[in-house]
């Protein structure tokens, strides 16, 4: 029995692994990649901020397909705690799950890095890095990046919990949350080059740093702290405002709706 148990939390670490090196990787590869790619002297063949927006969204949706009977599909640290915090995950898996989800982002950002070889480590946000300030692409500040981050993060949370709700339609999550996250991208790759997920922020800092600059890794901190403070926000709300007890009615449908 223990012997099954294990093996069953190994298959949703390994999953997590998988979901998080994939964001990663095509999100982040996207940035790196195809964001801007010049023909001649214009960007015809670049997918500018709009088609990185959609990368990240689509590993998502893909990424919950594939991995969400598993593990559940959290491939993000805050929302771990998010789902946490509103009575949806265990806290002993904690832990494990936020070390195989930082363990495939940077991963994934090593691979990237194999795959571009030499790395331009300056300019604001260089190899899809977050940051605020002078790492911000558009120069917001500290204040700005918190607000944002966390306020992003939040309805996040609240649209993850909400679609994955029992009362919710059935099998259309990922395509909600997934299309959710790309939004997000639209609305702060100009504040932060978006993160609302720790681990996906940890990755390309810590390669940016091994190749020299230090100051990205040392902003890495907001980017832990403001989604994972909007996500547990979001986990209390829903559980305590949206949430509905077991023992009521499901609501009646509204058919002018």
């Amino acid at each position: 029995m223990d012997v099954r148990s294990n093996e069953k939390k190994m298959k949703k670490y390994i999953a997590e692994f998988l979901g998080t090196f994939w964001l990663t990787f095509g999100g982040c590869g996207s940035a790196v990649f195809a964001a801007a790619v010049p023909s001649g002297t214009d960007n015809q063949l670049g997918i500018g901020f709009l088609g990185v927006s959609l990368a990240f969204g689509l590993t998502v949706f893909t990424g919950a397909y594939a991995f969400g009977h598993i593990s559940g599909g959290h491939f993000n640290p805050a929302v771990s705690f998010g789902l946490w915090a509103g009575k949806r995950f265990s806290s002993s898996d904690l832990a494990p799950y936020i070390g195989s989800q930082v363990a495939g982002a940077i991963v994934a950002s090593i691979v990237l890095w194999i795959i571009k070889g030499s790395i331009d480590v300056s300019g604001s946000n260089p190899f899809a890095t977050n940051g605020f300030g002078d790492h911000s692409p558009l120069g917001y500040g500290f204040f700005s990046a918190l607000v944002a981050e966390f306020v992003l993060t939040f309805i996040f949370l609240i649209v993850i919990l909400g679609t994955t709700d029992r009362r919710a339609p059935a099998g259309f999550a990922g395509g909600a949350i997934g299309l959710c996250l790309t939004l997000i991208h639209l609305i702060s790759i100009p504040i932060t080059n978006t993160s609302v997920n720790p681990a996906r922020s940890t990755g390309p800092a810590l390669i940016v740093a091994i190749n020299g600059n230090a100051a990205l890794l040392g902003q890495v901190w907001l980017f832990w702290l403001a989604p994972i403070a909007g996500a547990i926000a979001a986990g209390y709300v829903y559980l305590n405002f949206l949430e509905q007890a077991y023992n009521e009615p499901a609501p009646e449908t509204d058919l002018s709706e």
